[in-house]
């Protein structure tokens, strides 16, 4: 079922696939270190998740069960990991924001009493 010829167009591909998949998980700790999604792209996250999806239907529909099936399942776990942790880091940020924004607007009233207190005052 699985045949492994060295240097064949599959030997290559997967290759390829273990070249992606050694940069996602720097990308998966970066995203849990930073607990924010600035500066990730939900955009990139959704056209990985989309190619490795037709990489995976492709070899099935082929009928071309390999051992790249396995990268390419793997990349997208991969990537599903990361896209969860987009959307956990998105609500962390509007999370901070909202209370960045009630503690300014509080920092406001309060620096406005105060104003009011010292002008009372002269």
């Amino acid at each position: 079922m699985f045949e492994f010829h060295w240097f064949d167009a599959q030997f290559f591909e997967m290759l390829f696939l273990i070249c992606f998949a050694v940069s996602w998980p720097s990308s998966i700790v970066k995203s849990v270190r930073a607990k924010t999604a600035k500066g990730k792209s939900l955009v990139f996250l959704l056209f990985a998740f989309c190619g490795y999806l037709c990489g995976i239907t492709s070899k099935l529909v082929a009928d071309q069960l390999s051992y790249t099936l396995f990268f390419y399942i793997f990349n997208e776990c991969l990537v599903t990991t990361d896209l969860i942790l987009y959307f956990v880091n998105r609500r962390r940020d509007r999370i901070a924001d909202e209370k960045a924004r009630r503690d300014a607007e509080r920092l406001a009233e309060l620096e406005a009493a105060e104003a009011e207190r010292s002008a009372a005052a002269r």
